[in-house]
């Protein structure tokens, strides 16, 4: 392996959980494993450091149920770029899980980061999930932060944070695919989570504040299906692109928005010239992944001057 891993290690988190008020309803303890307890605190760390001929994952620590075996070199049009597939040992997310995931991108670095398949949610009686994740970006460094599928099931109490701090130079390309839940199971089980809360909050080296995105979604106490919300859709793609001004002009230019059949896809730009968001809702998870491939691929011909890999065989 490439990296330093001590999996058995003792450390401290990486910050500590917020308090927010969507989660003061959820916090009693399950019957089971108490939260945040041996088994329901995955921490995984991870440094990439550019070696002069490709980068390298340098640093790694893991503590289960999250896990990372080494970096591969798949990508044919980067080949210098490791590919990491974060990994859950418990196949989903559980009531009482807390996960904390910290990436530092050394100068010059460049990286891309998924999950081995869709992160499952799972249905919950007592308690919450959550997932705090910390990203740092040094000078001319480049992070894909693109995990597969979030799928909420019903009843799942879900709180997830992005703190991101990223040098002007640098380029983060993170996305994130939300389903209503699991559409074809049961009959259909859509929007009938408790409780799925996201906050994205971008700074600069020295502190300064680039903006803060939250999205709070209670379907039974807020209904989704409005017009101007989801409407009829079922599955929403968020992607937050930081990078420097000369790529998002480029980029915007060639973005296209509106209506492409059944997916409705539009971008706009970032307070403080920080970059783009860009956002997609569609009926099924697979359009709204194309209409991200399009922008990830508008990325890496603006910042790199390269192209995606084609979609995998088993994607």
């Amino acid at each position: 392996m490439s990296a330093t891993s001590v999996p058995g290690a003792s450390r401290s988190l990486p910050g500590p959980i917020p308090t927010i008020p969507e989660l003061d309803q959820y916090q009693d303890q399950p019957k089971q494993a108490p939260a945040g307890k041996v088994g329901k605190t995955g921490v995984l760390e991870m440094r990439f450091v550019d070696r002069g001929d490709k980068t390298i994952l340098r640093d790694m620590y893991r503590k289960t149920p999250l896990l990372v075996q080494q970096a591969l070199y798949w990508d044919e049009a980067l080949p210098t770029m490791p590919c990491v597939y974060m990994i859950s040992t418990s196949g989903s997310v559980l009531q009482g899980d807390r996960l904390f995931l910290t990436i530092e991108m050394e100068p010059g670095s460049l990286a891309h980061v998924t999950t081995q398949s869709a992160t499952k949610v799972h249905r919950m009686d007592a308690n919450h999930a959550s997932q705090l994740q910390k990203v740092v970006l040094a000078e001319n460094s480049y992070l894909e932060l693109m995990p597969g599928v979030t799928i909420p099931h019903r009843n799942a109490r879900y709180y997830a944070r992005t703190d991101i701090t990223v040098d002007p130079t640098a380029t983060l390309l993170f996305s994130e695919i939300v389903m209503s839940g699991r559409k074809y199971h049961d009959g259909g089980e859509m929007f009938v989570y408790d409780l799925y809360s996201t906050m994205i909050k971008a700074e600069r080296p020295d502190g300064k504040n680039l903006f803060t995105e939250k999205l709070v979604i209670e379907p039974a106490r807020f209904p989704v299906r409005y017009g101007g919300i989801m409407g009829d859709h079922d599955v929403f793609g968020n992607v937050i692109l930081l990078t420097p001004k000369e790529h998002a002009d480029a980029i915007l230019e060639e973005i296209v928005p509106g209506r492409d059949g059944k997916v409705v896809s539009g971008a706009s730009r970032l307070p403080n010239d920080a970059g783009l968001i860009f956002k997609v809702l569609g009926p099924e998870s697979e359009p709204v992944k194309a209409k991200v491939r399009d922008f990830w691929s508008l990325v890496r011909k603006a910042v790199l001057d390269t192209t995606i890999p084609p979609v995998p065989l088993w994607g």
